[in-house]
């Protein structure tokens, strides 16, 4: 299966335009639910693509406003190319979107698009999620802040983490999409508000004091300060070890989710995530 018959085509694919604002890209972001947006600008030759803006790249440079300089260059790859070759490009570069370029943006192929073809038999599903699934599972706990929580995903580079309750059980899961729909553009604010702890709270150290510094100037993203709990999903959809990468691929799908919890009766004993599924491929 060749890219082309897998991607987005350009005419469904939502863009921003240089010039443009951060406020255009967090209104897609939380809208849509996506984790980066293209952008293009239109020229004499017609349009060109230029980029893509990500969630971070708006958390990270809260007092920037020009999409010019917010953007980043990326992988591309063009139609003719494979589903493996797409799939072995967004696991080396660890991106989730490659525009799918010739000369100007035809489309934008995704890690759902590869994990579709997966479920719909177009590309390898035999592989069973015991030998894909990672051990190593980001985890936080129920009452943690959201605004911790985020930088733990941050820090982590991942976008998900299981939610622990007071003796350890999983409670829920926390993704970066459940940050984008909560986060706020604030435009002249002094002070924080409730994206940092209060004088009081358990949870107000160094590190709190140092997020709470993101948010200070007059343009920002500000994310509530309430336990994670609150924004977590906590009907946590699940598999065993010996089912395959196409079963996987399906319940995602299905679920409209990006990682399955890896259980053993009621142990939690690693994670599944979509670019998991890629590596069957390479």
């Amino acid at each position: 299966m060749n890219v082309g018959e897998a991607m987005t085509p350009r005419s469904e694919v939502v863009t921003v335009g240089l010039p443009g604002t951060r406020d255009d890209v967090l209104e897609y972001l939380q809208e849509r639910s996506f984790s980066s947006v293209p952008v293009v600008k239109e020229t004499d030759e017609g349009e060109q693509f230029r980029g893509l803006i990500s969630r971070d790249d708006l958390i990270e440079n809260p007092d920037e406003d020009q999409l010019a300089i917010l953007m980043r260059e990326v992988p591309t790859t063009t139609q003719d190319a494979t589903i493996e070759e797409v799939a072995d490009l967004m696991v080396e570069e660890g991106t989730r979107r490659v525009p799918v370029v010739d000369g100007e943006l035809e489309g934008i192929v995704t890690v759902t698009d590869v994990v579709r073809a997966i479920a719909d038999g177009d590309a390898d599903g035999d592989t069973e999620l015991g030998e894909l699934a990672s051990r190593d599972v980001n985890t936080t706990y129920v009452e943690v802040p959201l605004t911790v929580a985020e930088r733990e995903l941050y820090y982590a580079n991942l976008p998900y983490a299981v939610v622990l309750g007071e003796e350890g059980e999983m409670d829920g899961v926390l993704t970066e999409v459940d940050i984008i729909e909560v986060a706020r553009v604030v435009e002249g604010e002094d002070d924080t508000g409730d994206s940092i702890a209060d004088e009081d709270s358990d949870w107000k150290w160094e590190s709190i004091k140092a997020v709470g510094k993101r948010y200070l100037p007059t343009r920002n993203v500000e994310i509530p300060a309430a336990p994670v709990g609150e924004f977590m999903t906590e009907d946590v959809v699940t598999v065993s070890r010996t089912k395959t990468a196409k079963e996987a691929a399906r319940m995602m799908l299905r679920h409209d989710i990006e990682q399955i919890p890896l259980v053993s009766g009621d142990q939690l004993t690693g994670i599944v995530r979509d670019i998991n599924l890629l590596e069957a491929l390479r």
